[in-house]
């Protein structure tokens, strides 16, 4: 198994990846590989289209995701909505009913308002939330002040057991064959007429 992390932030080593790497080491002693790929400034440079054909195919394999960003002016980083804007639009199925988390990451604030912008990708395309023990948030001006944040780390060390176990879950589940569910057929309704 395996569980693809998306860093939306402009420092490739910074607060988001730290977090990141907690999360990643309790998914590696479950024995799931993680891996954590860099948007950095690709989703605004003229790179974006190779940058979200990379991740569609990484999603392909992936069986569970983490999309974090730390805060700017409240929200999440450009950079991230766009490559998710980008990348939902195109791997919806490779996407769809694998279990996501959102994580960001702050100075100090705006990081509820960025964790909800996050949790909207997900929950549009059918992919259940993992949650954690508190709001999956770091606070830290640098890395080391993160790794300082006891329980933000505690928080995403939970993250990271909560995804482990959720991905064992869904792997008994098809052993035992409980299938995807069948999508109800919809017209979309517009309110304008």
């Amino acid at each position: 198994m395996k569980v693809l992390m998306i860093n939306g932030s402009r420092r490739e080593k910074g607060c988001t990846y730290t977090a990141m790497t907690i999360i990643a080491k309790e998914l590696k002693d479950a024995g799931i590989d993680a891996e954590i790929a860099f948007v950095g400034r690709d989703a605004v440079n003229g790179n974006l289209p190779a940058l979200v054909a990379s991740l569609k195919e990484k999603c392909a394999s992936a069986d569970g995701f983490v999309f974090g960003s730390p805060v700017y002016y409240a929200s999440p980083t450009g950079e991230i909505e766009v490559v998710l804007d980008r990348l939902f639009g195109v791997a919806g199925k490779e996407l769809a009913h694998k279990p996501a988390a959102v994580i960001t990451s702050a100075r100090r604030a705006g990081t509820t308002a960025t964790l909800d912008a996050l949790a909207k990708y997900p929950c549009i395309n059918q992919m259940p939330l993992v949650t954690s023990s508190y709001w999956p948030m770091v606070h830290g001006n640098t890395p080391e002040e993160v790794l300082q944040d006891g329980e933000g780390v505690a928080v995403m060390k939970n993250l990271g057991r909560n995804m482990a176990w959720m991905l064992r879950c869904l792997e008994a589940g098809r052993k035992a064959g409980v299938d995807v569910p069948e999508g109800v057929a919809y017209s979309k309704t517009n309110f304008i007429r």
